[in-house]
């Protein structure tokens, strides 16, 4: 064991205290006038073992602020902040309160020779740990002087003045007295067989010539209000201990003797309380759970749309809702859709991809995402499927154009010069491909007639005309389904107006060409009429009223006498026989 070492004593200008308690030489020192109950109370003053109360009425002590400790195990401490004025004595009176219980064995005891006044500290060296001085536990015949402790080891410390510390290691078993002897450490070993009658005595108990001091063992006690939580959620722990000084949570850190705290780990997580006292360290845990499991749910209703485009012009755009639900989680975020809440529900806006005309067959997928702070993670993903067409903007057609009385109704012509059937053959080959998009695509055809004639005859004309257009467009691949007629004879013939109009809107002609025509303009009036108009029922779309002036047979489409060497007048007067 190596013998301590001793420090020069500081320059008198900052000395705390003079030769512990004896009388000091500097003027300027005041003193502390002590009054303390039980007598025995050992005193220290800023940190630093002084002596035992009753050999230390008088401290003489630097002027200026003091932190005085008054302990004595079995009583509850007393600090006090003192003032000490040079030259003037402070009085510093003090009763320590015991503390009533007693201690319960098993036993064992410690015998310490040589420790004069030192103070005696286990486990510690702070005031805290103190359990007695040498002068208290100094031998073990006649009048018992005994330091008695549970079994276990302990790092036994002495103490006084300033510098002077000594510390040892010391085992103690049951019903075994372990002697020390300062400063060579332990000396010996020796049976007790006074602890085996010992059952519960009092932590201080002292007579004329005679001490024993019994030190407790520590006890612990740590819970946790709820055991398993939620990431994200908190639980409560509490704790309480007696005889132990120092208290630590770990992994909280240093706590108070007792109390509580919310605790909010991340994983589950052990804390465990050590209590250090004089009389031992115990311990005692609680386990607080954490689910870091996230649960999460996401899907389309319905899960899938119709979608339906022409040109620019949607016509239908299904309605879906996307819903989600998650727990546990800290962020939620659904890709394409950004951050959102926990749970929720939001219209989704429905797009295909696809821009060109065509079938529309795809499936968009949302993938949500939810994490916790505790690593717990799920990913859930629902598809939206998308079915429907996109068909072109506009077919290219203009209406159709008849030559006068044309069809007959004896049908001895087909009725459609070349410039016509070639501009169906045109409207016949768009039209396939749309259908193809728009399978519920159909074209009207809609029969018109001049204003020559009877009305019955007229009407007649012009169902003739919208039947010859149908024909013709079957012939080339359209399907009947796909086309319906209509025949108005002469009630919805253009005006004049209205034709001049059309002459101006004509990107064929020429302003030279429309100045060139006007002498014939009454039978360009009857032309404009004799026709076959052409709409999309999907989409409204009419042909365009683009009398064809520039084609070859331009001349006879503007004949108002026709093929037929008959008028209109008397062939109508001819089929009016007839029928009759």
């Amino acid at each position: 064991m190596r013998r301590p070492t001793h420090l020069i004593t500081l320059s008198i200008a900052v000395t705390l205290f003079v030769s512990l308690c004896r009388p000091s030489a500097v003027a300027q020192d005041g003193k502390l006038r002590l009054h303390v109950v039980p007598p025995q109370a050992y005193v220290f003053v800023d940190g630093h073992a002084i002596s035992e109360a009753s050999k230390c009425r008088n401290l003489k002590l630097s002027p200026g602020n003091h932190k005085v400790e008054l302990v004595n195990y079995g009583y509850t401490p007393q600090v006090r902040d003192v003032v000490i004025n040079p030259g003037e004595t402070t009085d510093l009176e003090a009763s320590l309160v015991s503390v009533s219980s007693t201690v319960s064995g098993p036993f064992g005891a410690m015998t310490i020779e040589g420790a004069s006044r030192k103070a005696v500290l286990l486990n510690g060296k702070t005031p805290d740990f103190f359990v007695g001085h040498g002068d208290e536990f100094d031998h073990e015949w006649g009048w018992k002087q005994e330091l008695v402790v549970p079994p276990g080891n302990y790092e036994l410390t002495l103490l006084r003045g300033d510098t002077e510390s000594w510390t040892t290691p010391v085992t103690v078993k049951a019903n075994e007295r372990v002697v020390v002897r300062y400063p060579n450490g332990v000396s010996k070993t020796v049976p007790w067989p006074r602890g085996e009658k010992l059952t519960s005595i009092p932590r201080f108990t002292v007579g004329t010539a005679s001490a024993s001091v019994a030190v407790a063992r520590p006890t612990a006690q740590l819970s946790a209000a709820t055991a398993t939580i939620n990431c994200g959620d908190s639980s409560q722990i509490k704790w309480t201990t007696t005889d132990a000084p120092q208290v630590e949570v770990t992994p909280v850190g240093q706590v108070a003797s007792s109390g509580e705290q919310s605790v909010r780990p991340t994983q589950t997580t052990n804390y465990q309380l050590t209590a250090l006292g004089p009389g031992g360290k115990v311990t005692s845990d609680a386990t607080v759970n954490v689910n870091t499991d996230v649960q999460a749910h996401l899907e389309f209703s319905p899960a899938q749309v119709q979608y339906k485009q022409i040109g620019d012009k949607v016509l239908e755009e299904g309605n879906t809702s996307l819903s989600w639900t998650s727990t546990n989680a800290s962020t939620v975020s659904i890709d394409p859709v950004g951050s959102v809440a926990a749970s929720g529900t939001q219209p989704v806006q429905v797009k295909p991809k696809k821009t060109d005309a065509g079938p529309v067959d795809e499936t968009m997928t949302y993938t949500l995402t939810a994490k916790n702070e505790c690593g717990g993670t799920t990913s859930q993903t629902a598809t939206l499927r998308i079915v429907g067409s996109i068909a072109p903007p506009e077919l290219a057609m203009r209406s159709v154009y008849f030559e006068t009385n044309v069809p007959l109704p004896n049908g001895t012509s087909a009725g459609l010069l070349q410039s016509e059937q070639d501009e169906l053959r045109s409207i016949a080959e768009s039209f396939k491909r749309y259908v193809a998009i728009d399978p519920a695509a159909k074209l009207m055809l809609a029969g018109h007639a001049d204003k020559r004639g009877p009305e019955k005859y007229n009407q007649g004309l012009s169902e003739r005309r919208a039947q010859a257009v149908k024909q013709f467009l079957t012939d080339q691949g359209v399907s009947a389904e796909h086309l319906e007629s209509q025949a108005f004879g002469e009630t919805q013939n253009l005006s004049s107006d209205e034709v001049k109009d059309l002459l101006k809107q004509n990107p064929n002609l020429s302003e030279e060409d429309r100045s060139r025509d006007q002498w014939r303009f009454p039978t360009l009036v009857l032309a404009n009429n004799r026709r076959v108009d052409i709409s999309l029922t999907t989409t409204g779309q009419e042909s365009r009223r683009e009398f064809p002036y520039k084609a070859q047979d331009a001349a006879e489409l503007m004949d108002r006498s026709g093929p037929a060497s008959t008028s209109p007048v008397q062939l109508a007067a001819k089929t009016e026989k007839v029928t009759k």
